[in-house]
């Protein structure tokens, strides 16, 4: 399927190839387990007990250049939960990104019974999935003053909580993009979980970012923005059922039987809303990748050792050129955990009891018994 006249793709090229007041909480002390590397099995943690979990959503006003953005969240805490240490899960960045690929997982662990309490913020980013979605100029620097903002705001959800006593989870770009501030100081978590993480757009992994490229990758970027066009050519390439059953099937899950017309029905849905097209114009042309080379992505890493722990989630049926920078990070300087799972780019969303105990693994480890 041409792409445009400057180069063609044999897919859709939507998804990630590499893509109030609150109550007092726990204030723990990390500890930092020397560097392991495992591959996932049957959890040797018992599951004592599974209590019931009280959802609230909502939606927080981000104010970012004049304009207010709607923000869409999801809050999901154990009832009659005194206090609880907090985790942000933020969803990975493609055209049909969404809270509910973290949703299974945040309820899984919040709602077990351990000598922690947990309460799990899921947030759509501005652009996508349940968020307001104004056309604006996204990158980068954007997409990271975002997560901070969110973070730091005094009238942001998360602002009770405090960044040194809270754990990132995130997806692909999303836990780059956390690595990314949080070696710049602007976030200060207590530790930062990386699952199935990526740094290069679906483009640039493939084609490559030379000077020439770049400019192709620009000019497809304004044809998607433009009006009429635009809308033709993302119909085209993203916003189709069968678009996205393919991509699903080819790369986003690792067994085709998960891919039910019920997930492909709800992320069409996404894709048909006003301004959908705008983030995944930048994702797909390289604009939100969080750094430009392997080299870089491994310095985030290492820039972090001794300062916090860092578990990366590799998965076994990851697309070649995904899983090569996955697994460059398995011993590498600034990992503290690397543990290797079933799925492929969206394992939190097709194996989310495999994920949520491997994340469970990691905070007992880190902190106390999940």
């Amino acid at each position: 399927m041409a792409a445009s006249a400057a180069f063609s793709i044999s897919s859709p090229p939507f998804v990630p190839f590499t893509t109030k007041i609150r109550r007092p909480f726990l204030l723990l002390t990390p500890k930092y387990p020397k560097p392991v590397s495992v591959r996932a099995s049957v959890s040797s943690i018992s599951i004592d007990e599974k209590l019931p979990v009280q959802t609230k959503t909502s939606n927080w006003q981000w104010k970012f250049k004049g304009n207010s953005i709607g923000i869409y969240y999801e809050e999901h805490e154990r009832e009659k939960c005194e206090s609880a240490k907090n985790i942000l899960m933020i969803p990975t960045i493609s055209d049909v990104s969404t809270v509910e690929e973290w949703r299974s997982v945040a309820k899984d662990i919040v709602q077990r019974d351990g000598d922690v309490n947990w309460r799990a913020t899921i947030v759509d980013w501005p652009g996508l999935g349940y968020s307001a979605r104004p056309k604006m100029d996204y990158d980068t620097d954007v997409m990271e003053k975002f997560v901070v903002d969110f973070m730091n705001s005094p009238e942001s959800p998360m602002s009770q909580s405090g960044n040194d006593d809270l754990v990132i989870i995130g997806g692909g770009h999303a836990a780059t993009l956390a690595l990314r501030a949080t070696q710049r100081g602007l976030l200060k978590p207590s530790a930062i979980a990386a699952v199935a993480p990526t740094w290069a757009g679906p483009l640039p992994i493939v084609f490559g970012r030379d000077s020439s490229m770049v400019s192709r990758y620009g000019m497809l970027r304004g044809t998607l923005r433009a009006p009429g066009v635009g809308w033709m050519m993302y119909n085209m390439l993203v916003s189709n059922e069968k678009s996205i059953e393919s991509q699903y099937k080819s790369h986003v899950y690792a067994d085709q039987t998960n891919v039910t017309d019920a997930i492909i029905q709800s992320r069409y849905e996404l894709t048909k809303q006003k301004g959908s097209r705008y983030v995944p114009a930048a994702f797909l042309t390289g604009l939100l990748d969080p750094v430009s080379s392997r080299e870089e992505f491994l310095q985030l890493f290492a820039d972090l050792e001794g300062k916090l722990p860092v578990m990366v989630m590799s998965t076994k049926g990851a697309p070649k050129r995904s899983k090569a920078e996955m697994e460059a990070l398995r011993g590498a300087k600034g990992v503290s955990k690397f543990v290797e799972v079933e799925g492929a780019l969206l394992p939190q969303e097709e194996y989310p009891s495999l994920v949520a105990q491997e994340l469970c693994n990691f905070l007992q480890e880190t902190f106390a018994k999940c």
